[in-house]
């Protein structure tokens, strides 16, 4: 008897690392897990094994568990620490940008022991061999990449190591240029044969940790030997179609379910799509509000955190909402990620998304490592009284937010984006599309979005609308109070989107973003034993 196996990622080469996985038999950890680490090659703009990661993970008939794998700002990471140094913000590249560890590698961990209670894992040997041999013999580099790294270049003009690593011709990088990384084939070996713990109480944390120190980041040895990804309990929301997962705090999960749960309650079956794109524009605004109030280290949150998905309080947000756009003055979050989405033939199935935040994070090369440390430590206020204000052993607001959807129907869908503030825009799109509007996932995903704020190599916080949507819904929204630019189809400022969906015979639909480099593929293997 055959199984339908999928994976979906941004990147073609990652897709095709995971579902061979999955075609010899590996289970959707371990597909993720290899994909991951490939990934962290092929796009090492947008994500690092010294990032961080969230994961949702499901088994047929289970409800989704989820692993935070953000990392905690480090012991010295002290308001006075930088104003002592003349920072009135946080920095956004350099050592001080480094402020917090890389939480994914240990996340890797948590989901293979999660898999281990149920299935064999398979060994990190062989998991990250195709990254490793990538990173060896060498990448071409993609459209995205080569823009982050002309976009960039300013920015990193002070990374020696950076310069050393990502502008090998002493320019930024060229598509279709052959890009090698022999020091990331290296630190993948020592991962794969010591295993994830060398990079937090090993060797290789005793080397990243003097590094960082040396070129001035507070982080020390100690943060890293802390440092464990946990387990949590994923927020849930039910809509009228199903339930919706995501992650909690400090992820920006929160912000996802509420857009869909809003707007599934002011939804009417005869809105025009006029009336369909101000609703979901609308319900992100009271979703955003929320989020910047309450989203913080787990540990900050306030005590309305268990009342903000309730029906009573997803009623007032909605009675919010009028027929006139309401003033949109926020200022939004920017972020580089890797979305990935599989399901095994046993039917689990992976949301998974890691980072650095910014394009190549902090711009920090640990030398000898080929690692780019991130620097989601930016979004910490040196503001006291700021519900993100920084302080040792905290995390700090994230973007990254994996999710699913249990529909009543059996359906079950991965799906997710990369994209800062963009990341529960597009969520609400593809879904609204596909589970309101009527079309299939990839026309759900490839159809011209919009975006309220700024994401993947923007400043601009205005509302973005792709040039064939707007030329269609720019007069008619206008009219509504929205002020909108226009921008080319197919943009990459809209995020990289995708989606698996498993319905309930077993049948599966994998899509993927035309605006990234990626695949989602479905093949079928066949049952042994």
């Amino acid at each position: 008897m055959a199984h339908d196996i999928a994976f979906t990622a941004p990147h073609h080469g990652a897709t095709e690392i995971g579902l061979n996985v999955l075609k010899q038999g590996g289970n959707a950890v371990d597909a993720m897990v290899a994909a991951a680490a490939a990934i962290s090659v092929l796009y090492p703009h947008m994500n690092s094994l010294a990032g961080d990661g969230f994961w949702l993970i499901q088994r047929p008939g289970e409800a989704p568990r989820a692993i935070d794998a953000s990392g905690c700002s480090a012991k010295l990471a002290t308001i006075d620490w930088y104003q002592q140094r003349n920072y009135s913000q946080i920095p956004g590249r350099g050592a001080p940008a480094a402020l917090t560890v890389g939480g994914t590698l240990d996340g890797w961990r948590v989901a293979r022991e999660i898999m281990a209670e149920t299935n064999t894992v398979q060994p990190l040997t062989e998991l990250l061999a195709p990254a490793a041999k990538l990173a060896r013999e060498g990448i071409r580099v993609t459209n995205s990449l080569a823009a982050a790294s002309r976009k960039v270049e300013y920015d990193m003009a002070a990374q020696l190591d950076y310069k050393k690593l990502f502008m090998p011709l002493k320019q930024p990088l060229i598509a279709g240029q052959l890009f090698t990384n022999s020091a990331l084939a290296e630190t993948l070996d020592t991962i794969a044969s010591k295993g994830t713990d060398t990079f937090y109480r090993g060797e290789l944390a005793v080397h990243i940790a003097a590094a960082l120190e040396q070129q001035g980041s507070p982080i020390r040895y100690s943060d890293l030997a802390n440092y464990v990804a946990s387990e949590v309990t994923p927020l849930s929301t039910s809509i009228s179609q199903g339930t919706l997962y995501n992650l909690p705090a400090p992820s920006q999960g929160l912000a996802s379910l509420l857009i869909l749960a809003i707007y599934d309650a002011i939804y009417q079956t005869d809105w025009d799509q006029t009336a369909r794109i101000h609703g979901l524009l609308e319900a992100t605004k009271q979703a955003f509000l929320v989020r910047d109030a309450e989203v913080t280290d787990p540990s900050r949150v306030s005590e309305r955190w268990p009342s903000l998905l309730t029906d009573q309080h997803i009623q007032t947000l909605a009675s919010n909402i009028s027929d006139i756009a309401m003033p949109w003055p926020h200022v939004a979050e920017p972020g580089d990620t890797v979305w990935m989405g599989c399901t095994d033939a046993q039917g689990t199935m992976v949301s998974f998304i890691q980072s650095v935040y910014w394009e190549f994070g902090s711009g920090v090369v640990i030398p000898g490592t080929g690692l780019v440390w991130n620097n989601r430590g930016a979004s910490f206020s040196l503001a006291p009284d700021d519900v993100n204000a920084l302080g040792p052993g905290l995390k700090p607001f994230h973007t990254l937010n994996p999710a699913m959807a249990e529909l009543k129907d059996g359906r079950r869908i991965s799906y997710g984006t990369m994209g800062g503030e963009g990341q529960p825009q597009t969520q609400a799109a593809l879904l609204s599309r596909y589970l309101y509007d009527d079309l299939n996932i990839q026309q759900a995903i490839a159809q011209d979005r919009w975006l309220l704020g700024r994401t993947w190599g923007d400043t601009d916080h205005d509302l973005k609308m792709e040039q064939g949507l707007y030329d269609q819904q720019a007069a008619k929204l206008t009219q509504l109070g929205h002020e909108i630019r226009p921008v080319p189809s197919c943009n990459e400022l809209m995020g990289h989107a995708g989606a698996i969906v498993r319905h309930a015979n077993g049948q599966l639909e994998a899509a993927s973003d035309p605006r990234s480099d990626g695949a989602g593929l479905v093949d079928s293997i066949e049952e042994t034993g």
